[in-house]
């Protein structure tokens, strides 16, 4: 593959991503809100299902921006790049779990539907164990394991030039504030949907959509390529 071909590929995974995940966040509404959250989500069972096929998308994307960065990564830094593909694989690992728990809560809330609502509190205390497991995982996942692989390509990009400054700057920023977001709701500082979650991720998905775009419109820069290639054929011939 070459880097032309890479860094669009690795645009359109990106926006991919973004959509996906917004889109399936939303098509979960059902079951995630409200107290009645079991019968609304047993209603809605072809909705929350096509959201779970959403957050497939957002995994498939997540693990194939890894993939195509990786080639280009290596060539300046090949253990960064390595712990890349590693953290953003667990990334794609910690949603897919949360996914399980949302499908899962689907079956319980069907299971409450057909059985007319007996034994209720049972359910609901199955119910509130399967929220925290999608909880946990949208913390965990999109938020703790999100800022530490932006802040790894984010550098590496900074050092390399391979995008223009000002790129990889807002992608450690966001990537930084995104991190302390996620610590400060796992402390309990403030909830995970709220004000301040919000204004702390959205420098992360501006520095991504600010990527995306970039890698389609431009690509990597190409005098960088060249002297990571250079650089990389000078280490090999004094390794031989």
């Amino acid at each position: 593959m070459s880097s032309n071909q890479a860094a669009k590929i690795t645009g359109v995974l990106f926006i991919l991503a973004a959509v996906s995940s917004i889109v399936g966040l939303l098509l979960y509404g059902p079951i995630l809100n409200g107290d009645d959250y079991l019968k609304q989500g047993s209603e809605h069972g072809n909705q929350i299902v096509l959201g779970a096929v959403m957050e497939l998308i957002l995994v498939v994307s997540a693990v194939g921006t890894a993939t195509t960065m990786f080639p280009l990564l290596r060539k300046y830094n090949e253990t960064i790049a390595l712990w890349h593909v590693c953290f953003r694989f667990l990334e794609a690992v910690v949603i897919t779990i949360g996914i399980v728990g949302v499908l899962s809560l689907l079956t319980l809330g069907r299971e409450f539907a057909a059985g007319g609502a007996l034994d209720a509190a049972s359910y609901r205390a199955a119910g509130t164990l399967m929220h925290g497991v999608h909880d946990w995982t949208f913390l965990l996942g999109p938020n703790f394991m999100l800022g530490i692989n932006t802040m790894m390509y984010s550098y590496v990009f900074y050092r390399s030039r391979l995008l223009p400054r000002f790129i990889p700057i807002l992608g450690m920023t966001g990537a930084a504030l995104v991190f302390v977001a996620a610590m400060l709701e796992m402390f309990g500082v403030f909830p995970q949907v709220s004000a301040w979650g919000a204004i702390l991720s959205l420098p992360v998905f501006a520095n991504e959509m600010t990527l995306a775009v970039w890698l389609l419109a431009r690509g990597f820069d190409k005098s960088a390529l060249a002297s990571l290639s250079l650089s990389k054929r000078k280490s090999e011939a004094l390794a031989g």
